[in-house]
């Protein structure tokens, strides 16, 4: 009964496992524009248009997403990121992180 107790106590102090989420970019817009995510969560950043992009904010940077490619960032602090294209910056996007 204690060795059950006490497994118990361990499973529920583990952190969750951190999970993905996609961000499409395709006709000069974010995709999702607004997405929710937990803190250490990670976000792939896929490049659909013909032309270059970036994600960036104060939380993160993608650096240039070159057509047809993928970059991924990890959040690490709870809040909300608004980011922005560097190249167009038209576009932006917001993740809240819990």
């Amino acid at each position: 009964m204690k060795f059950l107790l006490a497994a118990l106590l361990i499973a529920c102090a583990l952190p969750a496992s951190a999970a993905n989420h996609s961000v499409s970019i395709k006709g000069m817009k974010f995709s999702p524009a607004s997405l929710n995510v937990a803190a250490g969560d990670t976000i792939t950043f896929t490049n659909g248009d013909m032309m270059p992009h970036t994600a960036s904010g104060s939380a993160f940077d993608t650096g240039n997403i070159a057509p047809g490619k993928s970059k991924k960032v990890t959040i690490s602090a709870a809040g909300a990121h608004v980011y922005r294209c560097k190249l167009h910056p038209s576009m932006k996007g917001k993740v809240t992180a819990k």
